[in-house]
């Protein structure tokens, strides 16, 4: 089963200069907890709520007046549409991430894939509960 069959199409994303109380709005009409964040027609990070919560939220910063730019983690992790989905699925475990961006073959984003995603459409039952185990194997040694 290739990435393109069970990820989610044609996603949105928000300039680094939108303000994390856009972002947070645009994940609740989204009800997702991810946005890529772009700039000149490229990537150049992704926002989670988890990073709204740590860089923004904790240390007391006035969401309506704090830029993406400050809280998202620099970087994307990706694959391709027409990459295995078992190859993507063991990314998101080595990188302990539960999304990837999804590009084309001309590097253009196409879609993101979530565990979400792998849990609900996929035929291999097996596929995200081995990534989801592999996350939390990993993440047991951090409180160990």
């Amino acid at each position: 089963m290739q990435v393109k069959e069970v990820m989610c199409k044609k996603p949105a994303y928000l300039p680094p200069t939108s303000s994390v109380k856009e972002a947070a709005k645009k994940m609740k009409q989204l009800d997702c907890g991810f946005i890529p964040v772009g700039e000149n027609d490229k990537l150049i990070g992704t926002v989670t709520d988890r990073d709204i919560v740590l860089h923004a939220a904790a240390q007391g910063k006035d969401p309506g007046n704090t830029a993406l730019r400050d809280v998202m983690s620099e970087g994307v992790e990706y694959c391709y549409e027409n990459d295995d989905l078992d190859e993507a699925t063991k990314r998101m475990e080595r990188k302990q991430i539960h999304r990837l961006i999804v590009l084309n073959d001309k590097k253009r984003m196409t879609g993101i894939l979530s565990l979400g995603d792998i849990a609900r459409r996929s035929q291999d039952d097996d596929l995200c509960a081995q990534a989801v185990e592999g996350i939390l194997e990993d993440r047991k040694k951090w409180t160990h």
